[in-house]
């Protein structure tokens, strides 16, 4: 028997490479995205992509949080003096005639299935949620319009996407080894 082991075990093969507390490889790295806020969908059946990551192949994730952003322009009162118009922009909560959608290879993550609701928004300290990711899912934060009139008109929408991934060593080794 070896001195250095506890047991008769080669190394390589006890190589543990997870954390003893939430069982996530020690190696995973995080990930970030979120695009430009734009004009929401204008049609019934248009979809606009907010964020979109592609884990890379042989590589598992979670996604840890999501956050929704949705603008409302209401035009308010001429001004007496100027005589124009100004825009009062104002964030909400509820959006009718839209749905919010997780996609993951283009299907709903259940328990975030089409929602018309802002459930984590921009900007506030959102909840999280430690979904599990397939190998090599190409992860997607969509909003659809579901309805050809809607009110209150969004006039802009935004989201984000936030976890982590790493090397599943299904395939084979260990990566980052030192």
């Amino acid at each position: 028997m070896n001195a250095n082991h506890a047991c008769a075990i080669h190394r390589d093969i006890a190589y543990s490479n997870v954390c003893q507390v939430c069982g996530v490889p020690l190696d995973a790295g995080y990930f970030d995205v979120a695009n430009n806020f734009q004009s929401p969908p204008t049609s019934v059946g248009e979809e606009k992509e907010l964020a979109r990551y592609e884990l890379h192949p042989q590589y598992c994730g979670t996604l840890l949080y999501f956050m929704q952003y949705a603008e409302v322009e209401e035009e308010e009162e001429e001004e007496e003096e100027s005589g124009t118009k100004k825009t009062k922009k104002q964030v909400t909560s509820n959006t009718p005639g839209y749905e919010w959608l997780i996609l993951c290879n283009n299907q709903p993550r259940a328990p975030y299935l089409p929602t018309s609701l802002i459930l984590n928004p921009w900007g506030y300290n959102s909840l999280p949620i430690h979904l599990r990711l397939e190998e090599g899912c190409t992860l997607r934060f969509v909003v659809r319009r579901v309805a050809s009139t809607v009110l209150p008109e969004l006039s802009q929408v935004g989201g984000r996407l936030l976890g982590r991934s790493w090397y599943n060593t299904i395939y084979g080794g260990t990566p980052n080894r030192l």
